[in-house]
């Protein structure tokens, strides 16, 4: 019995110490799993896994505003953590080509500096309509890492507006060659939708918007288009067939760059702008990327 009684003890203390050490090595484990969370916080992450901000101007079309068709782009954008600058430019239905084309320039320059200044690390120039073609003439400029073209038109070259404003350009050219270039005049702007329709601005002014080979001319800006700027052209498939027809010529004249891409969503001249917020969101981010 006493032989019994021994064993009995000895296989209790077996038991015993195998627990302690089982208890010992989770232990362990769990000091190794709290010294390998305490160095992933400290050490920085890789550059891949960072998540920088990224910034985005947006510019309306011709007539517009930053509450019309590309207000959902913007707060699609913003949803998805973009720094969002979103414009009325001089095109807009309550400025009248306001000032030069020079100081919508500075504008958009000021809207980057200042979405930089917010945080950014990479910023896009976006627009839609007039807005894209005068992204596409900031596209020849530096100082933004890529250009998003929506729909692009306005294209002051092209023979449509060479034939329906040519009268009014002559008459800002005589304005201004009588020294009356800065006094406000009734000019003539064109749209597809609307046709002709009457502007009040400065001659001056006018014809740095209007001026066939001028900032304006979509193939001459497709031309000067920066090769390191990368650019976003997108084209509808439901878009108005003489803007579809021009637009893709166009893209194909673009400097090559990698990183330029055409992307024709299923979306008319309007809605081209929110069926494309996530192309663009994809785009920027692989351009933000590299």
């Amino acid at each position: 019995m006493a032989k019994f009684i021994g064993i009995s003890g000895s296989l209790r203390t077996r038991s015993l110490n195998a627990a302690l050490l089982r208890v010992a090595a989770g232990f362990a484990r769990a000091i190794a799993y709290l010294v390998l969370v305490a160095l992933a916080v400290a050490l920085p992450l890789p550059a891949a896994a960072q998540s920088d901000p990224i910034g985005i101007v947006i510019m309306h079309g011709k007539g517009g505003a930053p509450t019309g068709y590309v207000a959902n782009l913007a707060r699609t954008l913003e949803g998805n953590g973009y720094l969002v600058a979103n414009l009325e430019m001089p095109w807009s239905r309550s400025r009248n080509y306001d000032v030069t084309v020079e100081r919508g320039v500075q504008e958009v320059e000021t809207a980057v500096a200042g979405l930089r200044a917010k945080g950014a690390k990479k910023v896009f120039v976006s627009g839609h309509s007039q807005g894209g073609a005068f992204a596409l003439h900031i596209a020849g400029k530096q100082g933004i890492d890529g250009v998003i073209a929506m729909a692009p038109g306005g294209d002051v070259g092209n023979r449509v507006f060479r034939e329906q404003l040519g009268q009014s350009v002559a008459r800002a050219r005589r304005l201004v060659a009588e020294g009356k270039g800065n006094e406000p005049a009734r000019l003539e702007d064109y749209e597809g939708d609307k046709g002709t329709y009457s502007v009040t601005t400065a001659p001056a002014v006018y014809l740095t918007w209007f001026e066939p080979e001028g900032a304006m001319n979509m193939q001459r800006a497709a031309r000067a288009a920066n090769p390191k700027v990368p650019i976003l052209w997108i084209v509808g498939r439901g878009e108005r067939p003489g803007l579809r027809k021009v637009n893709i010529p166009l893209f194909n004249s673009l400097p090559d760059n990698p990183l330029t891409r055409l992307y024709e969503p299923d979306a008319d001249h309007t809605g081209t702008p929110t069926a494309s917020a996530d192309e663009i969101v994809r785009w920027t981010r692989e351009v933000a990327s590299k």
